[in-house]
């Protein structure tokens, strides 16, 4: 059994289960134990709906990628539930080529790097592609929601943007926030992306923590043969693990998520917890990490 597998829960034909070490236990561990419990791969498979449920508050995430038939959002048994928003929200942002989301009947279109927030209660909700040579790429990330929200599409021209960094520091960088506290209403999910200017390679350096919220980084535009090294743990006693184009790494409460690229790319991030302030965080100085 792998280091983030969960003990009580087995994973089913719709959704993986991955558990995350606390911050004692991963001090101890491999660089392949490390990579086991914290990376999470395989994501964006063709023709097919891919899930995960980690314990950091609960959240689910994945992806669909429809070709030549639309594909539905499955009920994995462990949410028990009749459909997968009912006691949940959603965000979805597409990746990929033109295609739609379906919620109870309603079509929205989403072109590349478009997103879609779902609220509580929306039952039937189906994923299609415009082209299917050209497949929608669509990362989904879900947090269970106290109220009712409507679904909004948001484009990335509406997506507020942060830039932040500088060439001299190699991280220079644009935020861009879909789902948050001044945008797209949420009950706790916040939800964007970054992308990296041409020549910086650094993603939140300086790090932080935010004990508040935990957060799932998402890799992808990374172009073939190039990598990105992802550090995590306390800054006191930072560890890294190396992430492929498309894979998705976990950040409890306790540990910075940060990276460096061998190139320029871009990643999805998303949080869940006690607030949506983004500002909300504990900062760690570059000279202060080990």
């Amino acid at each position: 059994m792998s280091p983030g597998a969960y003990l009580f829960l087995k994973s089913d034909e719709t959704m993986r289960f991955q558990a995350t070490p606390d911050s004692v236990r991963y001090l101890s561990m491999s660089a392949a134990d490390l990579q086991s419990a914290f990376v999470i791969g395989g994501l964006f498979r063709a023709g097919a709906v891919d899930l995960v449920l980690t314990d950091l508050d609960r959240a689910v995430f994945g992806t669909a990628v429809p070709t030549d038939r639309p594909l539905e959002l499955p009920v994995p048994a462990e949410l028990r539930a009749a459909h997968f928003c009912d006691r949940r929200e959603l965000g979805v942002l597409n990746v990929g080529g033109p295609g739609t989301v379906a919620v109870d009947g309603r079509s929205y279109d989403l072109a590349p790097q478009d997103g879609v927030y779902i609220g509580r209660g929306s039952q039937a909700i189906v994923f299609s592609s415009a082209r299917p040579a050209e497949p929608a790429r669509f990362y989904l990330l879900s947090y269970p929601a106290h109220a009712a929200l409507p679904t909004t599409v948001v484009r990335q021209a509406e997506a507020n943007e942060v830039h932040a960094g500088s060439d001299a520091d190699a991280n220079r960088r644009t935020i861009h926030q879909y789902i948050h506290e001044g945008g797209v209403r949420s009950c706790q999910l916040v939800m964007g992306f970054t992308e990296l200017a041409a020549g910086s390679v650094w993603n939140t350096m300086p790090p932080h923590t935010h004990a508040r919220r935990t957060e799932i980084y998402t890799y992808f535009d990374i172009p073939t043969g190039h990598r990105v090294l992802h550090l995590l743990g306390r800054p006191d006693e930072t560890r890294h693990v190396w992430l492929s184009p498309g894979d998705a790494v976990l950040s409890p409460a306790w540990s910075i998520h940060s990276g460096v690229g061998t190139t320029h790319y871009r990643f999805i991030w998303g949080m869940g917890g006690e607030n949506q302030t983004f500002a909300d965080m504990d900062g760690a100085a570059i000279a202060a990490l080990r």
